[in-house]
């Protein structure tokens, strides 16, 4: 048997906003935005430059319990965990562009590292693999 993990579903406040973010902040690429029905829309980004991997499904939060979720999916604990090829460039691009970092950079045995917000609140690492 063959498997892989194609997407994790995000819920967003806004379809628009999170495009926007996520394109324009964290540089992932727009890889569909379809109209499903006048109020969903099928909208999946993916990291920039990724070839293979796990996509991100932008889900608009349907009802009071989903919008009570939004930035807090997994209880307060890192939820992503974004891989790059040069920790400094992202790093610094990142925050020039205003994102949250509540962890400094770091040195773990695993690679460098460090902890940022997204626009939701939801915990990232981003991490240079060694």
């Amino acid at each position: 048997m063959k498997q892989q993990l194609a997407q994790i579903s995000l819920l967003v406040r806004d379809y628009d906003e999170a495009i926007k973010y996520y394109t324009k902040v964290l540089g992932f690429e727009l890889i569909e935005d379809t109209k499903l029905t006048d109020q969903k829309r099928w909208v999946v980004v993916k990291p920039g430059g990724q070839t293979t991997g796990c996509n991100l499904l932008l889900a608009k939060a349907a009802n009071e319990e989903q919008i009570k979720s939004i930035g807090n999916q997994t209880g307060g604990r890192v939820f992503l965990f974004l891989y790059t090829d040069d920790f400094m460039r992202d790093y610094l691009d990142y925050k020039n562009k205003g994102v949250e970092f509540i962890r400094p950079p770091q040195q773990e045995p695993y690679g460098m590292v460090s902890v940022f917000k997204d626009m939701y609140g939801n915990l990232w690492d981003l991490i240079q693999p060694n």
